[in-house]
């Protein structure tokens, strides 16, 4: 295999910490949204189905210019496309909702948002990249601080089947992360997202007609708090904000801090999906939830400040590392 040469980083890790964030607000938007569809009838599969699609169909022209130039990477992106399609849109979409139809949905996002521990644990066992006391810490830290946020302990359900599920739908997050950090020959953050998101709607769409998602929507207004809006507005935000802009900076923050510290920065969405509840619907964050954040926030550093003290490797394909392990094998050294 020819080697190649790792490009430094230019971009500032501040840049990409609050596109990350940005991502993970977005993303932490559509559970108020969401809920207040299926109070007036909507079913999950429903939501899951108008929020992709929508997305989708928002991102055909900001695709579509942001791919000139690169149309000749499409062939070459066409395997990493439809993985991020089917199994971090449709795929992770899907398998929460068949979690929480077993699971309290404490114990299901915990379980999914298990994502950035697998994530440490593929690149150990598939690269020999042993964590650092730090990375390991920053784990720890980050699953505790989700367990206190989440109150998992509050009338949680447990299933081994929806347990099932809720690891499926960690494995789509997985996904998620690795394939949009890889650089290589890529496409634009925005190009790529447009066509993963094409891929997971016309999944959800066929899964849809064999009925594996109860469709079943309403007209009635949906209530935030105090206010009373078209069912519309909130199908407008989930696809817009929730859909397009969330899947396009998830994609640009992995591919500028790395998959491994994408994902924990990615755990932040269940504090930004508190805060919106707490703003849009007046559900209030516990003391207990607070602390979960900081520990959250804690494991997050962590992790950033042991990326670089992993102990040495053995050298691996440039085409199968994340960027973020890549970056650590030095700006000017090559891998084989």
């Amino acid at each position: 295999m020819s080697s190649i040469q790792a490009a430094p980083r230019q971009t500032p890790f501040v840049l990409g910490l609050m596109v990350a964030l940005l991502s993970a607000a977005t993303f932490g938007s559509s559970g108020t949204f969401g809920s207040a569809l299926m109070a007036t009838g909507w079913s999950a599969g429903a939501v899951v189905t108008a929020r992709i699609v929508g997305a989708a169909l928002l991102m055909v022209v900001p695709a579509a210019l942001a791919m000139r130039g690169h149309w000749h990477l499409v062939r070459r992106n066409a395997g990493r496309i439809v993985a991020y399609g089917f199994f971090a849109v449709a795929g992770c979409q899907f398998a929460y909702f068949m979690a929480v139809e077993r699971l309290s949905v404490g114990v299901a996002l915990l379980l999914e948002y298990l994502a950035p521990v697998l994530i440490v644990a593929w690149i150990w066992l598939r690269h020999g990249r042993r964590p650092s006391g730090l990375t390991a810490f920053g784990v720890v830290a980050a699953v505790l601080g989700l367990v206190l946020v989440l109150d998992v302990f509050s009338g949680a359900q447990v299933d081994v089947v929806g347990v099932v599920w809720g690891v499926l739908a960690a494995v789509g997050l997985v996904v998620f992360f690795l394939v949009s950090a890889q650089e290589e020959e890529a496409l634009p953050p925005i190009g790529f997202a447009g066509a993963g998101l094409a891929v997971g709607a016309l999944v959800l769409v066929i899964g849809a007609a064999l009925g594996w998602l109860p469709m079943s929507a309403s007209t009635e207004p949906v209530e935030l708090g105090a206010w009373s809006v078209p069912w519309w507005v909130a199908v407008v935000e989930l696809a817009v904000v929730a859909g397009a802009v969330a899947y396009a900076a998830g994609i640009a923050s992995a591919r500028l801090l790395g998959g491994t510290v994408a994902s924990f920065v990615g755990l932040s969405e269940v504090l930004f999906s508190i805060a919106f509840a707490w703003v849009l619907v007046d559900q209030s964050m516990s003391l207990v939830q607070v602390l979960g954040g900081v520990a959250i926030l804690a494991g997050v550093v962590a992790v950033k400040l042991g990326e670089g003290r992993a102990p040495a490797a053995r050298p691996v394909p440039a085409d199968d590392v994340d960027p973020a392990v890549l970056a650590e094998f030095g700006a000017s050294e090559e891998v084989h």
